[in-house]
């Protein structure tokens, strides 16, 4: 399982709150990560929900020996975020041998749902060396 974020996620200023096979949880700040009227930018919200659930695949990938590659991603949003943390849950809707597909769902600081994220994951084998 990767260990640590990627340069991406350190300049949204991302961090990992728990990591469990069953459920990953996340937030970000909003400020750093808004678009030009001030509200959370749809292309950050994606990245906080492609990382969740990533990790979350990783963690069921790692207990079969294979690898997670991301294959799909799609997002809705939801409402605006203008101020505060969003908060990413990444929960299993399948977890198999070969795909894992994960919904995480992004709320605001009251627990208002501000974005849907569904990514499907890959499992594969390691590379040789």
């Amino acid at each position: 399982m990767v260990t640590e974020l990627g340069a991406l996620e350190n300049n949204l200023g991302i961090e990992i709150l728990s990591a469990e096979i069953d459920e990953v949880v996340g937030r970000m700040p909003v400020r750093g990560n808004t678009q030009t009227f001030g509200r959370l930018h749809g292309g950050a919200t994606l990245a906080l929900g492609e990382t969740l659930g990533s990790i979350a695949a990783d963690l069921h990938a790692a207990a079969t020996g294979r690898l997670a590659v991301g294959v799909d991603i799609n997002g809705t949003l939801h409402a605006a975020a203008r101020t505060g943390y969003v908060i990413g849950t990444a929960v299993p809707v399948h977890l198999g041998r070969r795909i894992t597909t994960h919904e995480v769902t992004i709320a605001d600081e009251n627990g208002r749902r501000v974005a849907t994220v569904r990514i499907t994951n890959m499992l594969v084998e390691p590379a040789e060396e």
